[in-house]
């Protein structure tokens, strides 16, 4: 495999679709040595199946709002590949869904899912709806139209989908119903259901806290066994972002920075637990925003940036993709960052990740930092095949003992000869390697 020939032949069988093409070069860029070193992978022309997309649905959403207007968006669902077991992933309902998104998060999804160690296969889905400002009412409305198309392709051992970027708690239960009814099943279809209807506890802090356990297990490589003393600034407002910091205060950290789409707050005492309590209030009024935390304790917002430019130790981007590029990086590591590690899926663009990896940054890739979610998730599709619910204990328990394995498989396939880990070869060739036995193994499907 040469990854220009690659890359150059799926630009131009699918134009204008950015965000794709940089999530495959990414990979391939790292798996490259790997691949060629397999020659029974390029005879079943392994790469170019693990690049395209199993199948992509897309349809109108038609639905109609208080007022009795009738709208219409546009809906899809990727699903990427499913060799290691049933499609999954979440729902996002945002302005920016478009086919090149949403497979670029079902590519990295397939990755992710086979580093967690259970039997997931990658998908994505949304729609270009957007739930802000929107009532309760025009929501259910909204969720029960998309089911009405997207249900006949879901199901618990075919693809199972759940929440991102839009789509909390009470839109998947909206979805969830009326798959339910549409379907006359009550299954584990959905993971990020509500608890009396099948949910796993801590799901919603999952991401947050998975990511947490990723760090903690890069700083103890280095013989740093607590946050005590660290100074940590935090992109982000949602359920990633808070419980990330949730985290980081259990473990003694100091988090200095949150943002949402308008700016971003610096917070040199610290944003403690009662202040956090305050963010977590703003994110559950759909109308809040950090800039009120700024005006509320006096301390520095500033608008339409983002906070790679204040001093840390540990950057933890949770918002988007593309969100630290290299002048970023290069302000982290100028002012003494020492980990940087993702909540997001695909926050740091390719310039910035070789800027951490030259620097010898602890670079941590979504794929592999962010999977306490997913990982989660196929935690609830466990106890819901099984009838049960595990207690709050055991969930965590299991989590952290996934993300050591994630961390364990990076440092297996990502370990140079100097000893530095590059967590981005680890976590790409580990999860390449998981996905491309499994598909040479079914034969050519």
């Amino acid at each position: 495999m040469k990854v220009k020939e690659v890359l150059d032949n799926l630009k131009q069988r699918f134009p204008n679709e950015p965000e794709y093409h940089q999530a495959v070069e990414e990979v391939l860029l790292s798996i490259e040595e790997t691949y060629n070193a397999h020659p029974e992978f390029e005879k079943q022309n392994i790469i170019e199946r693990i690049c395209i997309p199993d199948r992509i649905f897309s349809f109108r959403v038609t639905w109609v709002d208080d007022r009795a207007n009738v709208k219409t968006n546009m809906a899809f669902r990727v699903q990427h590949n499913n060799a290691i077991g049933p499609y999954k992933g979440g729902i996002r309902f945002h302005e920016s869904v478009c086919p090149s998104i949403l497979k670029f998060l079902a590519f990295e999804q397939t990755f992710k899912n086979a580093l967690t160690t259970l039997p997931m296969g990658g998908a994505k889905g949304g729609s270009d709806f957007n739930p802000q400002g929107k009532s309760d009412s025009e929501i259910m409305r909204f969720c029960q139209a998309y089911i009405l198309e997207l249900w006949r392709h879901i199901g618990p051992e075919t693809d199972v989908p759940a929440g991102d970027i839009g789509v909390g708690g009470r839109e998947v239960a909206y979805m969830y119903g009326m798959y339910r009814k549409l379907a006359h099943e009550n299954t584990g279809t959905f993971t990020g259901k509500g608890l009396e209807f099948g949910g796993s506890l801590i799901r919603p802090e999952a991401t947050g806290y998975g990511n947490i356990y990723f760090v903690m297990n890069m700083l103890k490589r280095k013989g740093i066994n607590d946050l005590k003393g660290q100074i940590v600034a935090i992109s982000g407002s949602g359920n990633v972002a808070t419980y990330t910091a949730e985290k980081v205060l259990e473990l003694g950290g100091k988090v200095v920075t949150m943002s949402d789409s308008s700016g971003y707050i610096y917070d040199p005492n610290g944003i403690d637990t009662e202040k956090l309590t305050y963010i977590f209030d703003l994110k559950n009024n759909q109308r809040g925003r950090i800039k009120e935390y700024a005006d509320k304790y006096g301390c520095k917002y500033v608008e339409g940036q983002r906070p790679w430019v204040e001093k840390c130790t540990i950057a933890l981007p949770s918002a988007t993709q593309n969100e630290i590029d290299g002048h970023d990086a290069e302000m982290l590591v100028m002012n003494g960052c020492i980990a940087v590690s993702e909540g997001a899926n695909m926050p740091s663009t390719i310039d910035a990740v070789n800027i951490f990896l030259k620097n010898k940054i602890l670079y941590a890739p979504g794929k592999a930092a962010n999977a306490g979610g997913v990982s989660v998730s196929g935690l609830e599709m466990s106890q819901n095949a099984m009838k049960l619910s595990w207690p709050k204990e055991e969930v965590d328990k299991r989590l952290q003992d996934i993300m050591k394995s994630i961390h364990e498989s990076c440092v297996k396939y990502g370990t140079e000869p100097d000893g530095f880990v590059n967590y981005v070869n680890g976590a790409n060739i580990a999860g390449f390697m998981k996905v491309a036995k499994a598909m040479m193994a079914q034969g050519v499907l």
